[in-house]
């Protein structure tokens, strides 16, 4: 076996031993540190109020201030948004770039997982980590940035604060020597007639 093939056969074990590890974590209560579409985050079951009260002990955050929600496909919105623009799924699934958009209609979330004003922001992922992670657990996934409240955002693993690291339930080590520049997500508001109000470009 020629080395390149050996170290993709290891990435893919490490893949999916992870995926495992983050289902039985996320299954109970837990919190993961992972990587996402744009920079390492820190993770929950999106619909489990108690385990994303950890992340806010975590990363030492006001409560007021709520975080992005990812799924796995554009139709996974139907599931947890009320009244969503009729072409929604297409709307999502044309961004060509990592797009967090604002929803003032969420169902099936706890009030914590929610802005004070009620709205919620969801991501539709295009890692294939997160994917394969959300669809296994078959609920959407809390992802905020790998950082202590006030601090900058880590853009790579080994960028982490060591508090944020020993805090977790677990730590994927599927990418941590990825180096690769991703910038944050887009965010935008979808207004009732389809047009896009751009709040973060």
């Amino acid at each position: 076996m020629c080395y390149g093939n050996y170290k993709r056969t290891i990435i893919m074990v490490d893949f999916e031993n992870d995926i495992k590890n983050c289902v039985s974590v996320l299954e109970n209560e837990g919190t993961i540190l992972y990587p996402t579409d744009t920079i390492w985050g820190i993770g929950c079951d999106a619909t489990d109020e108690k385990a994303i009260e950890k992340i806010y002990r975590i990363k030492q955050r006001p409560k007021e201030k709520s975080f992005i929600i990812l799924l796995a496909e554009p139709r996974d919105i139907l599931n947890y948004i009320a009244a969503p623009p009729p072409d929604i799924i297409d709307i999502l699934g044309n961004f060509e770039k990592p797009t967090t958009v604002i929803y003032n209609t969420p169902l099936g979330f706890p009030d914590m997982a929610l802005h004070e004003d009620g709205s919620i922001a969801i991501r539709v992922t295009n890692d294939a980590f997160c994917k394969a992670l959300i669809k296994r657990i078959k609920k959407p996934i809390v992802s905020t940035s790998a950082n202590l409240s006030g601090q900058p955002s880590a853009p790579f693993f080994n960028l982490i604060d060591d508090k944020i690291k020993e805090r977790v339930d677990y730590i994927v080590k599927y990418r941590q020597d990825d180096t690769t520049s991703r910038p944050p997500s887009r965010l935008v508001r979808i207004n009732e007639d389809g047009t896009l109000d751009i709040l973060r470009p």
